[in-house]
């Protein structure tokens, strides 16, 4: 990965929808350290949130935006003289999403449409989205949002004028450290001396915050409009976790919870035939696009192969595992 001035993040202003989430400040703290944006501007709708990264963060082409990716005229008003936007602002707790389902609809969906449209009018050269394995073949609404949201991005290519914005999307899975996470539940429950777990079976892929930026910083500079990026990550058995964050406890069964999954896929086998391997990731390709055909498949001039036709990646059939002992090296 190139950190040096060809990379697109050097001398571009680059917005960050929910900058002041775990990933907004990861990636911020990752452009402050290896490039040189002319501008940084935080997009998000807690001014509170932005208090407090400002008190944390110094940097004199960083500045605050208070808005909504709901309200497509104030998105507007925040992309003019934008030229990259990194999507990551969305509803994801799932009861909550199950409990309130058009607050999510209107912030995930709605919220994405927005972002298209407004980077559209704005002449924005790259928009690129924040996806999650929920959004395969989702069984709770936050997923089924997330699927719409990456479709509506793969989409907005067809959308966009010849010389327009370009927009494609990346997806991965639960992040370490993010708010929401489990690890600190559990360590909040480490002192009843119980862990609840609601299947032994249960897996899940698992990277760390920075891992995500990184991978969001390779492929914004990848990207040629309309690709899903996927990561190879490891998994992780959600026992193991449990093993790492509080040996001592016992982990009691409780079954699982509405709309969650034994595991987690990333590329669903009927994605197969649009999917090619390359070294470090997968790309879903969209099934329409007008890229040159001599290198429709070739990024860091690695042409990657097809994946076979019965081909999955899913957290529980993944090559690559950690173990109790990785995890508690990772959340320490």
């Amino acid at each position: 990965m190139s950190t040096g001035q060809t990379h697109i993040l050097n001398n571009s202003s680059i917005l960050i929808t929910g900058g002041t989430g775990s990933f907004g400040t990861a990636f911020i703290h990752k452009l402050i350290k290896n490039y040189s944006p002319k501008r940084i501007v935080v997009f998000s709708r807690d001014e509170l949130k932005q208090y407090e990264m400002a008190e944390k963060i110094s940097h004199p082409n960083l500045r605050y935006f208070i808005g909504d990716v709901r309200d497509e005229d104030r998105l507007r008003r925040a992309l003019n003289g934008i030229d990259i936007v990194i999507h990551a602002a969305a509803l994801k707790q799932v009861p909550a999403a199950e409990y309130n389902p058009i607050e999510c609809i209107k912030t995930n969906v709605i919220g994405a449409e927005n972002i298209i449209n407004a980077a559209i009018d704005t002449g924005v050269k790259r928009v690129i989205a924040l996806s999650t394995d929920k959004a395969v073949n989702p069984m709770n609404l936050y997923g089924a949002t997330k699927l719409c949201s990456d479709k509506l991005f793969v989409a907005g290519n067809n959308l966009s004028p010849i010389g327009g914005p370009i927009f494609s999307v990346v997806r991965y899975g639960n992040v370490v450290g993010s708010r929401g996470s489990v690890i600190p539940f559990f360590k909040e429950r480490r002192s009843t001396g119980k862990l609840p777990i609601t299947d032994p079976r249960m897996t899940r892929f698992w990277l760390t915050l920075a891992e995500g930026a990184a991978f969001v910083e390779k492929c914004v500079d990848l990207m040629r409009g309309g690709e899903v990026f996927i990561p190879k990550i490891p998994s992780m058995k959600i026992t193991d976790l449990a093993s790492a964050v509080a040996p001592e406890c016992e982990q009691e069964i409780i079954g699982i919870r509405p709309g969650e999954k034994l595991h987690e896929i990333m590329i669903p086998s009927d994605e197969a035939r649009n999917t090619r391997e390359y070294k470090d990731f997968y790309v879903i390709q969209p099934a329409h696009h007008n890229w040159v055909d001599q290198v429709a498949n070739k990024y860091e001039n690695e042409l990657g192969v097809p994946v076979a036709e019965d081909f999955a990646y899913s957290s529980d059939n993944n090559g690559e595992w950690y173990s109790a002992e990785q995890l508690k090296a990772v959340i320490d």
